[in-house]
Protein backbone atom coordinates (compact mmCIF):
# COMPACT_ATOMS: atom_id res chain seq x y z
CA UNK A 1 0.00 0.00 0.00
CA UNK A 2 1.65 3.27 -1.03
CA UNK A 3 1.31 6.84 -0.01
CA UNK A 4 1.28 9.59 -2.66
CA UNK A 5 3.58 12.29 -1.44
CA UNK A 6 2.11 15.27 -3.22
CA UNK A 7 0.46 17.33 -0.57
CA UNK A 8 0.80 20.24 1.83
CA UNK A 9 -1.02 21.72 4.80
CA UNK A 10 -3.73 23.62 6.42
CA UNK A 11 -6.02 26.49 6.05
CA UNK A 12 -3.53 29.25 6.76
CA UNK A 13 -1.15 27.77 4.29
CA UNK A 14 -3.26 29.12 1.48
CA UNK A 15 -2.33 32.49 2.87
CA UNK A 16 1.32 31.71 3.35
CA UNK A 17 2.05 29.42 0.44
CA UNK A 18 1.07 31.97 -2.13
CA UNK A 19 4.42 33.55 -1.30
CA UNK A 20 6.22 30.67 -2.98
CA UNK A 21 5.51 28.78 -6.20
CA UNK A 22 7.86 25.83 -5.59
CA UNK A 23 6.23 22.40 -5.74
CA UNK A 24 6.93 19.47 -3.52
CA UNK A 25 9.17 16.76 -4.92
CA UNK A 26 7.77 13.28 -4.60
CA UNK A 27 9.53 10.67 -2.45
CA UNK A 28 9.69 6.95 -3.14
CA UNK A 29 6.83 5.09 -1.47
CA UNK A 30 7.35 2.35 1.06
CA UNK A 31 6.95 -1.15 -0.38
CA UNK A 32 5.16 -3.50 1.98
CA UNK A 33 5.55 -6.65 -0.11
CA UNK A 34 6.20 -9.76 1.97
CA UNK A 35 8.18 -12.69 0.65
CA UNK A 36 7.52 -14.71 3.80
CA UNK A 37 4.37 -16.07 5.42
CA UNK A 38 1.79 -13.43 6.21
CA UNK A 39 0.67 -13.02 9.81
CA UNK A 40 -2.78 -14.09 10.93
CA UNK A 41 -5.02 -12.59 13.59
CA UNK A 42 -8.54 -12.87 14.91
CA UNK A 43 -11.01 -10.02 15.28
CA UNK A 44 -10.40 -9.74 19.06
CA UNK A 45 -6.64 -9.62 18.45
CA UNK A 46 -6.97 -6.80 15.90
CA UNK A 47 -9.27 -4.87 18.21
CA UNK A 48 -6.70 -5.41 20.95
CA UNK A 49 -3.97 -3.84 18.80
CA UNK A 50 -5.99 -0.66 18.31
CA UNK A 51 -7.19 -0.45 21.90
CA UNK A 52 -3.74 -1.11 23.34
CA UNK A 53 -2.17 1.70 21.32
CA UNK A 54 -5.04 4.04 22.15
CA UNK A 55 -4.48 3.38 25.85
CA UNK A 56 -0.70 3.66 25.55
CA UNK A 57 -0.62 7.15 23.98
CA UNK A 58 -1.76 10.12 26.06
CA UNK A 59 0.28 12.97 24.49
CA UNK A 60 2.24 13.64 21.32
CA UNK A 61 4.92 16.28 20.74
CA UNK A 62 5.98 16.17 17.10
CA UNK A 63 8.18 18.11 14.71
CA UNK A 64 6.82 17.51 11.23
CA UNK A 65 7.10 18.39 7.58
CA UNK A 66 3.69 19.43 6.30
CA UNK A 67 2.61 18.93 2.72
CA UNK A 68 -0.75 19.86 1.21
CA UNK A 69 -2.67 19.75 -2.03
CA UNK A 70 -6.16 20.71 -3.09
CA UNK A 71 -8.43 19.59 -5.89
CA UNK A 72 -9.53 16.39 -7.54
CA UNK A 73 -12.31 15.17 -9.80
CA UNK A 74 -14.69 17.97 -8.79
CA UNK A 75 -12.28 20.80 -9.54
CA UNK A 76 -10.69 18.99 -12.45
CA UNK A 77 -7.16 19.84 -11.34
CA UNK A 78 -4.79 19.40 -8.40
CA UNK A 79 -2.89 22.29 -6.83
CA UNK A 80 0.21 21.43 -4.82
CA UNK A 81 1.88 23.64 -2.23
CA UNK A 82 5.41 23.94 -0.97
CA UNK A 83 6.44 21.76 1.96
CA UNK A 84 6.80 23.61 5.25
CA UNK A 85 8.04 22.86 8.74
CA UNK A 86 5.60 22.52 11.61
CA UNK A 87 4.95 21.45 15.17
CA UNK A 88 2.05 19.48 16.60
CA UNK A 89 1.06 19.03 20.24
CA UNK A 90 -1.69 16.58 21.16
CA UNK A 91 -3.12 15.81 24.59
CA UNK A 92 -6.07 13.58 25.31
CA UNK A 93 -8.96 13.77 25.42
CA UNK A 94 -9.12 16.27 22.50
CA UNK A 95 -6.49 19.01 22.81
CA UNK A 96 -4.43 19.88 19.74
CA UNK A 97 -2.10 22.68 18.73
CA UNK A 98 -0.53 22.99 15.32
CA UNK A 99 2.01 25.58 14.16
CA UNK A 100 3.32 26.03 10.62
CA UNK A 101 6.41 28.03 9.65
CA UNK A 102 6.96 30.01 6.49
CA UNK A 103 9.50 28.54 4.06
CA UNK A 104 13.05 29.88 4.40
CA UNK A 105 12.33 32.78 6.78
CA UNK A 106 10.71 30.46 9.39
CA UNK A 107 8.23 33.06 10.59
CA UNK A 108 4.84 31.70 11.65
CA UNK A 109 2.54 30.96 8.76
CA UNK A 110 -0.24 29.98 11.14
CA UNK A 111 -0.92 28.95 14.73
CA UNK A 112 -4.01 26.85 15.45
CA UNK A 113 -5.33 25.41 18.71
CA UNK A 114 -8.42 23.37 19.60
CA UNK A 115 -10.03 21.91 22.70
CA UNK A 116 -12.19 19.51 20.70
CA UNK A 117 -15.20 21.81 20.51
CA UNK A 118 -13.84 25.21 19.44
CA UNK A 119 -10.71 26.33 17.67
CA UNK A 120 -8.65 29.49 17.30
CA UNK A 121 -6.46 30.31 14.33
CA UNK A 122 -3.88 33.09 14.08
CA UNK A 123 -2.62 33.96 10.58
CA UNK A 124 0.19 36.53 10.94
CA UNK A 125 0.67 37.15 7.18
CA UNK A 126 -2.95 38.34 6.98
CA UNK A 127 -3.17 39.76 10.52
CA UNK A 128 -6.29 37.62 10.91
CA UNK A 129 -7.51 35.83 14.04
CA UNK A 130 -10.27 33.29 13.47
CA UNK A 131 -12.46 31.74 16.18
CA UNK A 132 -14.94 29.01 15.41
CA UNK A 133 -16.78 25.83 16.26
CA UNK A 134 -14.51 22.87 15.61
CA UNK A 135 -17.20 20.93 13.76
CA UNK A 136 -19.09 23.63 11.87
CA UNK A 137 -18.45 23.47 8.14
CA UNK A 138 -18.95 26.63 6.13
CA UNK A 139 -17.95 25.47 2.64
CA UNK A 140 -15.27 27.66 1.12
CA UNK A 141 -14.09 27.87 -2.47
CA UNK A 142 -10.62 27.43 -1.00
CA UNK A 143 -10.66 23.77 0.14
CA UNK A 144 -8.01 24.14 2.83
CA UNK A 145 -10.14 26.75 4.56
CA UNK A 146 -12.48 23.86 5.45
CA UNK A 147 -9.78 22.11 7.47
CA UNK A 148 -10.59 21.63 11.15
CA UNK A 149 -8.21 20.55 13.94
CA UNK A 150 -10.43 17.55 14.65
CA UNK A 151 -9.56 16.12 11.23
CA UNK A 152 -5.90 16.09 12.25
CA UNK A 153 -6.59 14.75 15.75
CA UNK A 154 -8.80 11.88 14.57
CA UNK A 155 -6.21 10.80 12.00
CA UNK A 156 -3.29 10.94 14.44
CA UNK A 157 -4.93 9.00 17.25
CA UNK A 158 -7.20 6.12 16.30
CA UNK A 159 -10.09 5.85 18.71
CA UNK A 160 -10.59 2.58 20.61
CA UNK A 161 -12.98 0.02 19.13
CA UNK A 162 -15.95 -1.40 21.03
CA UNK A 163 -17.08 1.82 22.58
CA UNK A 164 -20.69 1.71 23.86
CA UNK A 165 -23.02 1.16 20.91
CA UNK A 166 -20.31 -0.02 18.50
CA UNK A 167 -20.11 -3.36 16.72
CA UNK A 168 -16.93 -4.60 15.00
CA UNK A 169 -16.89 -7.05 12.09
CA UNK A 170 -13.85 -8.69 10.44
CA UNK A 171 -13.49 -8.57 6.66
CA UNK A 172 -10.93 -10.50 4.58
CA UNK A 173 -9.63 -8.23 1.85
CA UNK A 174 -6.64 -7.39 -0.37
CA UNK A 175 -4.40 -4.38 -0.79
CA UNK A 176 -2.70 -3.26 -3.98
CA UNK A 177 1.07 -3.01 -3.71
CA UNK A 178 3.90 -2.65 -6.18
CA UNK A 179 6.21 -5.56 -6.81
CA UNK A 180 9.73 -4.02 -6.58
CA UNK A 181 11.03 -6.39 -9.24
CA UNK A 182 8.35 -6.18 -11.92
CA UNK A 183 7.05 -2.71 -10.94
CA UNK A 184 3.55 -4.08 -11.43
CA UNK A 185 0.66 -3.89 -8.99
CA UNK A 186 -0.20 -7.12 -7.23
CA UNK A 187 -2.76 -8.04 -4.59
CA UNK A 188 -1.68 -8.99 -1.09
CA UNK A 189 -4.19 -10.18 1.53
CA UNK A 190 -5.00 -7.89 4.43
CA UNK A 191 -7.61 -7.51 7.16
CA UNK A 192 -10.31 -4.87 7.48
CA UNK A 193 -12.22 -4.24 10.69
CA UNK A 194 -15.59 -2.60 9.98
CA UNK A 195 -16.82 -0.54 12.92
CA UNK A 196 -20.61 -0.11 12.95
CA UNK A 197 -22.22 2.48 15.18
CA UNK A 198 -25.78 3.43 16.11
CA UNK A 199 -27.14 6.92 15.62
CA UNK A 200 -30.44 8.74 15.45
CA UNK A 201 -31.29 7.11 12.12
CA UNK A 202 -30.19 3.61 13.09
CA UNK A 203 -27.06 1.59 12.41
CA UNK A 204 -24.41 2.94 10.05
CA UNK A 205 -20.83 2.19 8.99
CA UNK A 206 -18.64 4.43 11.13
CA UNK A 207 -15.06 3.38 10.29
CA UNK A 208 -13.07 0.85 8.29
CA UNK A 209 -9.59 0.11 9.61
CA UNK A 210 -7.22 -1.84 7.35
CA UNK A 211 -4.38 -3.92 8.79
CA UNK A 212 -1.29 -5.08 6.91
CA UNK A 213 -0.69 -8.79 7.30
CA UNK A 214 3.05 -8.19 7.04
CA UNK A 215 3.18 -6.78 10.57
CA UNK A 216 -0.49 -6.41 11.66
CA UNK A 217 -0.18 -2.64 11.84
CA UNK A 218 -3.19 -0.40 10.98
CA UNK A 219 -2.29 1.10 7.61
CA UNK A 220 -5.53 2.85 6.68
CA UNK A 221 -8.61 4.31 8.35
CA UNK A 222 -11.71 5.50 6.53
CA UNK A 223 -14.22 7.52 8.53
CA UNK A 224 -17.78 7.70 7.16
CA UNK A 225 -20.65 10.11 7.59
CA UNK A 226 -24.19 8.90 8.22
CA UNK A 227 -24.98 8.88 4.51
CA UNK A 228 -22.22 6.38 3.76
CA UNK A 229 -19.82 8.89 2.22
CA UNK A 230 -16.15 8.84 3.17
CA UNK A 231 -15.46 11.91 5.32
CA UNK A 232 -11.77 11.20 6.05
CA UNK A 233 -9.42 8.70 4.44
CA UNK A 234 -6.15 8.43 6.40
CA UNK A 235 -3.22 6.19 5.49
CA UNK A 236 -0.20 5.28 7.61
CA UNK A 237 3.31 4.30 6.53
CA UNK A 238 6.86 3.80 7.76
CA UNK A 239 6.12 2.65 11.30
CA UNK A 240 8.96 3.33 13.74
CA UNK A 241 9.66 2.70 17.40
CA UNK A 242 9.39 5.80 19.59
CA UNK A 243 10.49 4.89 23.09
CA UNK A 244 8.72 1.56 22.98
CA UNK A 245 5.64 2.75 21.09
CA UNK A 246 5.20 1.85 17.43
CA UNK A 247 3.82 4.81 15.48
CA UNK A 248 3.65 5.75 11.77
CA UNK A 249 6.18 8.36 10.70
CA UNK A 250 4.10 9.31 7.66
CA UNK A 251 0.37 10.09 7.78
CA UNK A 252 -1.73 11.18 4.83
CA UNK A 253 -5.16 12.71 5.43
CA UNK A 254 -7.55 12.96 2.47
CA UNK A 255 -10.88 14.76 2.75
CA UNK A 256 -12.72 13.77 -0.47
CA UNK A 257 -15.82 15.90 0.06
CA UNK A 258 -13.79 19.10 0.44
CA UNK A 259 -11.02 17.83 -1.90
CA UNK A 260 -7.94 18.63 0.13
CA UNK A 261 -5.13 16.42 1.35
CA UNK A 262 -2.56 16.89 4.10
CA UNK A 263 0.52 14.76 4.66
CA UNK A 264 2.46 14.83 7.92
CA UNK A 265 6.00 13.46 7.80
CA UNK A 266 7.36 13.11 11.31
CA UNK A 267 10.89 14.34 11.83
CA UNK A 268 10.89 14.02 15.63
CA UNK A 269 8.31 12.56 17.99
CA UNK A 270 8.09 12.40 21.78
CA UNK A 271 5.23 10.35 23.21
CA UNK A 272 3.66 10.83 26.65
CA UNK A 273 5.71 13.88 27.57
CA UNK A 274 3.74 16.01 30.06
CA UNK A 275 2.05 18.94 28.30
CA UNK A 276 0.67 21.88 30.25
CA UNK A 277 -2.51 23.88 29.71
CA UNK A 278 -0.39 26.92 28.80
CA UNK A 279 0.90 25.10 25.72
CA UNK A 280 -2.64 25.04 24.33
CA UNK A 281 -3.39 28.74 24.91
CA UNK A 282 -3.64 31.05 21.91
CA UNK A 283 -4.55 34.63 22.76
CA UNK A 284 -5.88 37.15 20.29
CA UNK A 285 -3.02 39.43 19.18
CA UNK A 286 -3.63 43.18 19.61
CA UNK A 287 -4.94 44.81 16.46
CA UNK A 288 -5.76 41.53 14.69
CA UNK A 289 -8.82 41.30 12.45
CA UNK A 290 -11.24 38.90 14.16
CA UNK A 291 -13.50 36.53 12.26
CA UNK A 292 -16.06 34.20 13.86
CA UNK A 293 -17.05 30.91 12.21
CA UNK A 294 -19.61 28.31 13.18
CA UNK A 295 -21.13 29.99 16.20
CA UNK A 296 -24.14 27.71 15.89
CA UNK A 297 -24.39 24.23 17.38
CA UNK A 298 -21.91 21.66 16.08
CA UNK A 299 -22.75 20.39 12.60
CA UNK A 300 -20.36 17.89 11.06
CA UNK A 301 -20.60 16.04 7.78
CA UNK A 302 -21.92 13.14 9.78
CA UNK A 303 -24.82 15.04 11.33
CA UNK A 304 -25.75 17.68 8.79
CA UNK A 305 -29.36 17.77 7.63
CA UNK A 306 -28.53 17.27 3.95
CA UNK A 307 -26.22 14.78 2.28
CA UNK A 308 -23.04 16.01 0.54
CA UNK A 309 -23.27 16.70 -3.17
Amino acid sequence: MSLTHRLRIVFPLLLAMSLSACLFRSRPATVRLSNGPLKSATLPELIGIINAQAARIQTLNATVNIIASTGGSKKGKITEYQEIKGYILVRKPEMLRMIGLMPIVRNKAFDMVSNGETFKLWVPPKNKFIVGNNHAIQPSKQPLENLRPQHIYDALLLRPINQPGEIAVLEQSNQKIEDPKTKKEILQPDYIVDVIDHGEQGWYLSRRISFSRVDLQPVRQRVYDKYGYVATDATYENFKDYNGVTFPSEIRIWRPQEEYAVTLIIDKLVINQPLTNDQFVLNQPPGAQVQHLGSAAPSTASNSSTPPQ
